[in-house]
């Protein structure tokens, strides 16, 4: 029998390496970045799982043919709040920072708060909480 593989990092490959940090950290991350390697960031979160960031020039290097996606985002994340107010402030303060809307906050027929901004390079970022204790 094979052994069954656990998720223990998320590559994001961006254009701006600084940019991104930037908003990530914005969301609750926090990276460092290796005087050896800096067009490479990290962040370990809680669980262990790592959220690497690699510049397009890094992965070039490395992924031989390796070109820009093009078309829709193919994958977004999820940054979980507690309420549905630190949804709306939250929101409000990237996209006050410059980072393009997607959505703006809206209420689901299900219980959860939602909105929408993209990072540097258009990957979506969902902001959701529960209705519940707004």
């Amino acid at each position: 029998m094979t052994a069954k593989a656990g998720l223990s990092q998320i590559n994001i490959v961006v254009s701006d390496l600084d940019a991104s940090i930037a908003f990530y950290e914005k969301l609750g991350l926090t990276f460092s970045v290796d005087a050896g390697q800096p067009s490479h960031a990290t962040c370990e979160l809680p669980d262990g799982t790592f959220v690497m960031l690699d510049t397009e020039e890094a992965v070039t290097r490395f992924t031989p043919g390796w070109t820009r996606p093009t078309g829709g985002p193919r994958v977004a994340f999820g940054f979980g709040l507690p309420t549905a107010k630190a949804v709306d402030a939250l929101y409000e303060e990237l996209v006050a920072a410059g980072h393009p809307s997607l959505r703006e906050p809206w209420s689901s027929e299900w219980g959860v708060r939602y909105a929408t901004v993209v990072d540097p390079d258009g990957t979506p970022a969902d902001l959701q909480a529960p209705l519940d204790g707004s």
